[in-house]
């Protein structure tokens, strides 16, 4: 095991990769640019190191500083939370380089899964059920015409090169194509150098559904469940809970399945997520992306399975078999988390940076966990993710579980900045989420003028 690790990142993932370190008696070293100077996981960790000024380009995405100070107090190994440097390919090759572990996948594999055609092409050899689409790229519109009548329209048309939301058009019938595509494919070669494109079919409305992965360095790779993650706002989600109740238990072994030979299929080491769009009425699943980190949600399947996916994170990295096999891993109870973040719903949920006057997050009961990196007197720097908290309740069924959730959020009081708060209570006593009857399009179909 690792005498000391490095925690290349903040706020309350920071906080949470800490104590699950000290819980397995490690040291722990938290970095920290010149805004973060009194975070809570600077105070929290065994030595504490200013890597940088207020921009993230400069302290947290600064891979040299980084190493610098892994290196500086003797860290073995670098667990990068999620954001910033977590899905960094180069980063994890330069830890490699100096000799010290990256706690996640190989470089290798990150860039497998993120180049998009390739992560298509390598799952349909898996066996994996992709989004209908062309088989690599596409160069021309004629091309995108033909394609677009196999597959059926709607349509989606992205850069192969893509990211930042740049090259991306959704085409609803033929007579739009060839200008759309035109369109995308010059704004791709601007952005990117290279102006060739893919193509899906929209699966919309649909539940995004995502199933968390384990995998050691000895060839085992299980599965945990999945989590609904269909309650989302321009792409982000919003609330997030374990077991989907539109999942039965065929179905999430059929998933469950198809996650793990995905990743068996690259290789896979350490906790990742292969998302799923899941056409409810079809009953037919679509593998999306898969995310080669731990996510912001990982608490839900925690609470559901027993599975601490922090600390078997850090066991995998240090050459540690799985704690627990596929056989091991019994679905109990529903969870659902609600992030807490400091924006204002009234202004388009803009980022509501500032002084924390008053704070009192929900704390004891059953089922009830909160993970935050706050406190009173702390000021929201500007600069990051908004996330105050996130309120994690379970309990024996969905039902009940809205209700605790429900119970929690209407204990918090937070005064100094804007929040989200009111919003969410107002979501959770929604009819239509409280039968279950969600997809992606809920919060834009319910909420037309946000």
């Amino acid at each position: 095991m690792f005498r000391k690790i490095l925690i290349a990142n903040r706020g309350e993932i920071a906080v949470r990769i800490i104590r699950a370190a000290r819980e397995l008696g490690i040291e722990t070293v938290a970095v920290y640019s010149t805004a973060d100077k009194e975070a809570l996981h600077t105070l929290l960790a065994d030595e504490a190191v200013c890597i940088g000024p207020t921009k993230s380009t400069e302290s947290y995405l600064n891979m040299s500083a980084v190493l610098s100070a892994a290196v500086l107090t003797g860290a073995e190994a670098i667990h990068p939370g999620f954001g910033f440097l977590s899905e960094n390919s180069k980063f994890a090759t330069m830890c490699e380089e100096v000799g010290i572990k990256f706690i996640g996948p190989s470089a290798k594999v990150m860039d497998l899964m993120g180049d998009k055609i390739n992560a298509r092409k390598q799952m349909i050899k898996a066996g994996v059920p992709v989004i209908p689409g062309s088989d690599g790229e596409v160069y021309t519109a004629e091309e995108a015409l033909e394609i677009a009548e196999r597959i059926g329209y709607p349509v989606m048309l992205k850069a192969s090169a893509g990211g930042g939301g740049k090259g991306i058009r959704k085409v609803e019938k033929p007579e739009d194509l060839v200008a759309a595509f035109e369109s995308a494919s010059s704004e791709a070669q601007a952005a990117f150098g290279n102006g060739a494109m893919y193509m899906e079919r929209v699966i919309y409305p649909a539940r995004h559904i995502e199933v968390q992965i384990l995998a050691d360095q000895h060839g085992h790779v299980i599965h945990l469940g999945e989590r609904d993650c269909s309650l989302q706002r321009n792409n982000q989600k919003v609330l997030e809970e374990s077991p989907s109740i539109a999942i039965g238990k065929t179905l999430r072994n059929q998933i469950g399945s198809a996650a793990v030979r995905a990743a068996e299929s690259v290789g896979y080491e350490n906790a990742g997520t292969i998302e799923f769009l899941y056409d409810e009425g079809k009953g037919e699943f679509y593998f999306m992306e898969m995310n080669t980190r731990v996510q912001v949600e990982h608490p839900v399947t925690e609470f559901v399975t027993g599975v601490d996916i922090v600390k078997e994170q850090i066991k995998i990295a240090a050459g540690q078999e799985l704690s627990v096999t596929q056989e091991d891993i019994v679905i109990k109870g529903h969870a659902i988390e609600c992030r807490i973040n400091a924006e204002n719903p009234s202004f388009n949920f803009a980022p509501s940076p500032g002084k924390i006057t008053n704070l009192y997050l929900p704390s004891g009961g059953v089922g009830l966990r909160v993970d935050s990196a706050v406190y009173p007197g702390y000021t929201i720097p500007p600069y990051y993710d908004s996330m105050i908290a996130k309120i994690i309740v379970y309990d024996k069924d969905r039902r009940s579980a809205i209700r605790k959730m429900i119970s929690a959020l209407g204990e918090v009081a937070i005064e100094g900045v804007k929040t989200n708060v009111d919003f969410l209570y107002e979501l959770l006593n929604q009819p239509d989420f409280q039968e279950g009857n969600i997809t992606t399009d809920f919060i834009p179909q319910h909420y037309p003028d946000l």
